[in-house]
């Protein structure tokens, strides 16, 4: 049997989004979505420049690879991230991973049309249930759960919608441009250097503007910066890299929908730091995307 290297990667990467979902929200509030995430992004991209180069990682990499990959970083990160900051903080993390979740088919379905990669109709079907699982284990009764701040809407919901939606679509395209340059085996590290370098290029200069919705809304004390760096290490240093090496040799359907399930991995997380446990409808999303895990590895 052929161990499943890559589709174990994209989980390591929906385990590794889903610890930092609970870290982001106290930073995320205090400075305030586009702060936030400059902040993260380039301390993430200090933390690759010092890998890729005590790695000696950059060496093989060619313009060619280049360019699409900085074009992945802007629409799948500095879009992407950048909306579902903003989407989480009108949503809570448990609404707003449902609709990032949805990346997922999205993916599926633009690798099937843009990329010709086909799944079988046993693959398709845990795509399906994996989807499926994640929206009832985030879209239903938070349970106990529902007076912690976490659970709190701020602001339009419909427009919170439209904002998880366009992310949800810009990580699926970010994915889908990145797939064949990681094909061609650039290393993970390195991709992940050049793409959020991009996005901290990009938000740096929408912060700089003279706009006072972009700027900081509050101070960042230790206690935040620990916890966005924190964030930024697990979710773009090593989340992000498991990711790309994933799409190294997995389809762009199933990679995306394996770690998109770090709505389903969260809910141990939120029953420690809310002290009460999820409903039952929300585990029962859990087994359902699991179901569809085991018709992925066993397909």
């Amino acid at each position: 049997m052929v161990l499943p290297v890559y589709e174990l990667a994209a989980i390591g990467a929906a385990i590794c989004w889903a610890m930092t979902g609970l870290m982001v929200a106290p930073p995320l509030q205090r400075l305030g979505t586009f702060a936030f995430n400059c902040y993260r992004q380039v301390f993430t991209a200090l933390v690759l420049v010092l890998i890729v180069c005590l790695g000696g990682l950059w060496d093989d990499i060619t313009p060619a690879q280049v360019w699409p990959l900085v074009l992945s970083g802007i629409i799948g990160i500095f879009v992407g991230d950048t909306l579902l900051f903003a989407t989480v903080s009108r949503l809570g993390p448990r609404r707003g991973g449902a609709l990032f979740a949805l990346n997922a088919p999205m993916a599926a379905i633009l690798g099937w049309a843009l990329l010709g990669e086909s799944l079988s109709a046993q693959a398709w079907l845990g795509v399906f249930l994996c989807a499926a699982g994640v929206g009832l284990a985030v879209l239903g009764r938070p349970g106990q759960s529902g007076t912690h701040s976490f659970e709190a809407v701020r602001g339009s919901v419909a427009l919170a919608i439209l904002l998880g939606l366009i992310a949800a679509l810009a990580q699926a395209a970010g994915s889908l441009i990145a797939r064949p340059v990681m094909e061609q085996g650039v290393d993970p590290f390195a991709a992940s250097l050049i793409r959020v370098s991009t996005a901290a290029i990009c938000l740096s200069a929408l912060v700089a503007l003279p706009i006072q919705k972009v700027k900081p809304q509050g101070k960042l004390d230790l206690r935040l910066f620990a916890l966005l760096a924190g964030s930024g290490i697990l979710a773009m240093a090593i989340g992000m890299s498991l990711l790309l090496f994933a799409l190294q040799g997995g389809k762009v359907g199933i990679v995306s929908t394996l770690s998109a399930l770090s709505p389903v991995f969260i809910l141990p997380g939120l029953w420690i730091v809310t002290g009460t446990r999820p409903s039952a409808t929300s585990w029962l999303g859990a087994a359902v995307a699991v179901a569809g895990m085991a018709l992925i590895f066993l397909r």
